[in-house]
């Protein structure tokens, strides 16, 4: 993969967005769903877009709004609907059309009190809290674009089990909403800001104290205080940049917020490995500012726009890859939390690291692998039957320490404590545990790249089934596993994965690219890895003509 050649340098004016040109042009622009590109569609995490390609107006949040009421409504949902929004030019518009579709149709809303912003966790958490006593079961709204770049809007929908829908609902509400655009909105209920503002049904919410105050029940912060970690918090401009400040004080710790700054344009960014402003905190490109002070602190952490991604920055390892951090956060977790149910398993997707299979066999911890799409995790962190839920991309959520679930959505704030409280515990960095890793279950390689594909081979590959694959071997070693469903729940995967003794590579079409996705890992180095690489693109062609 090629990389721009200012990737990890900071924004310059020419880089940066016209937030009144983007902003208008949400209000100007009228789509056409039946335009690719135009229509509202929900991914695994919402409908995103920008309203500079006509992907994200007025029109969309206010039809997908009205979906969602009516949606709630079929499923029998009757309690309040948590609403919130991160630092993206889009968010606010969006949030306030959102807010006057929900207040039209009577729906009782909860806005943040402090008129801030709000973390994806924190609304997860908000969401399950309302939940655990209240007959009248709440739902919820994010309203971010999480770590894409800053002409982008996103609008996501959270059920009552506090985490991303599921393609039942999304479904439902994306061809509803599409119906509602294509019907000149006619049957959209809608009144003004004023007016919505000014409405009973829409109240406070103390999002930021109801998060920070309950901290401790999943984060042993007393450890983190008592060790005397000093800590770099960077929000990268997202909507975790108050509660970065309230942890500190609120919990009195040596904590540093990096970045307390909020520009639309993110223009304090550096740019990621594309040349584009994208507030990824797994990427070396987009945390190279703070990479370059991690010798400042003892551990340093970033977080995505909506803080549902962790960055993990050490003074001895730099940033940390996710894979890696993921491994070890499950190791110390499940050694550390005696209050966990014996037999909660061990979450993660088919695409992250097999290190995370040899450790949660070394537990004694039962694998749950799942498809790609942290919504997969939901059932298990709600009923205790996972204790931990992540991905190969930064995200992922946990027990709380009595066993409980904290939220059901990534929580990238409370990953980026779990390094202090490690540190705080043990005494060594979570770079350094990942290190004892390998010398124990060998040092994989892992990467991801992209092929080219039609739109129809997409079709194809998103549909394969494992007789469709006639190689024996990859990388000079037996195949012992070909997979188009997950091994967790028989869930399709919308690909394929094929497994050796010590390799493995998954592909995935491109939701939004003529790509398809290869993900690979090897333990026997970065050359084998490259030969599981190549091979791949052999074993998916075939199956494409076949």
């Amino acid at each position: 993969m090629s990389h721009h050649p200012r990737a990890g340098e900071p924004a310059e004016p020419a880089d940066l967005i016209d937030v009144p040109k983007v902003i208008s042009r949400y209000y100007t622009e009228h789509p056409d769903p039946a335009q690719p590109g135009q229509g509202v569609a929900f991914g695994t995490s919402g409908h995103r877009g920008s309203s500079l390609r006509t992907a994200f107006t007025e029109d969309h949040i206010a039809a997908t709004s009205q979906a969602i009421v009516e949606y709630r409504r079929e499923q029998g949902t009757t309690g309040p609907l948590f609403l919130g929004r991160d630092t993206h030019a889009l968010s606010e518009p969006a949030m306030i059309t959102a807010l006057e579709v929900f207040a039209a149709n009577e729906v009782t809303v909860l806005i943040d009190s402090r008129d801030g912003y709000t973390p994806t966790p924190a609304l997860s958490h908000a969401i399950l809290t309302h939940n655990r006593s209240a007959k009248a079961k709440a739902d919820g709204v994010v309203v971010t674009p999480s770590h894409n770049p800053p002409d982008d809007g996103g609008f996501k929908y959270n059920p009552p089990d506090g985490g991303p829908a599921g393609t039942d609902a999304t479904g439902w509400i994306q061809d509803r909403a599409n119906a509602l655009i294509a019907a000149g909105l006619k049957d959209v209920r809608r009144v003004t800001a004023a007016a919505a503002r000014a409405s009973e049904s829409v109240q406070g919410y103390d999002y930021l104290a109801t998060y920070v105050d309950d901290l401790p029940s999943v984060i042993d912060v007393d450890a983190i205080r008592d060790a005397g970690v000093r800590i770099g918090a960077d929000p990268l401009g997202g909507a975790s940049v108050a509660y970065w400040g309230a942890i500190a004080e609120r919990h009195r710790l040596d904590l540093t917020v990096v970045n307390p700054l909020v520009d639309p344009r993110f223009g304090f960014m550096t740019l990621d490995w594309d040349g584009k402003i994208r507030m990824d905190c797994s990427s070396p490109y987009a945390m190279a500012s703070l990479i370059a002070r991690r010798d400042r602190f003892q551990i340093a952490t970033g977080n995505d726009a909506d803080a549902d991604r962790h960055g993990i920055v050490t003074p001895d390892g730099g940033l940390m890859n996710p894979n890696h951090y993921l491994a070890v956060a499950i190791a110390y977790l499940y050694s550390s939390r005696d209050g966990w149910p014996s037999g909660a398993g061990v979450g993660k997707t088919l695409v992250s690291s097999s290190m995370i299979d040899r450790v949660a066999a070394d537990l004694g911890r039962r694998l749950d692998e799942v498809p790609v799409g942290f919504k997969w995790f939901v059932p298990g962190l709600l009923d205790g039957s996972i204790g931990f839920g992540g991905e190969e991309s930064a995200g992922a959520s946990f027990l709380r320490r009595d066993g409980g679930p904290w939220s059901t959505d990534k929580d990238g704030i409370i990953l980026d404590l779990l390094a202090s409280e490690i540190l705080a515990v043990t005494g060594r960095t979570p770079s350094e545990h990942y290190r004892e890793l390998t010398a124990r279950f060998g040092e994989p390689a892992y990467a991801r790249i992209d092929a080219p594909a039609t739109r129809d081979e997409k079709a194809i590959l998103a549909r394969l089934s494992p007789s469709q694959v006639t190689a024996s071997t990859l990388a000079g070693e037996p195949i012992t596993a070909v997979l188009t469903t997950a091994p967790a729940n028989g869930a399709a995967i919308g690909g394929l994965k094929v497994v050796t003794e010590s390799g493995w590579f998954a592909a995935r079409p491109s939701g939004t690219e003529d790509v398809y996705k290869i993900y690979a890992e090897s333990f026997r180095g970065p050359d084998h890895l490259a030969r599981v690489q190549e091979e791949a693109r052999a074993v998916v062609s075939a199956a494409l003509s076949g």
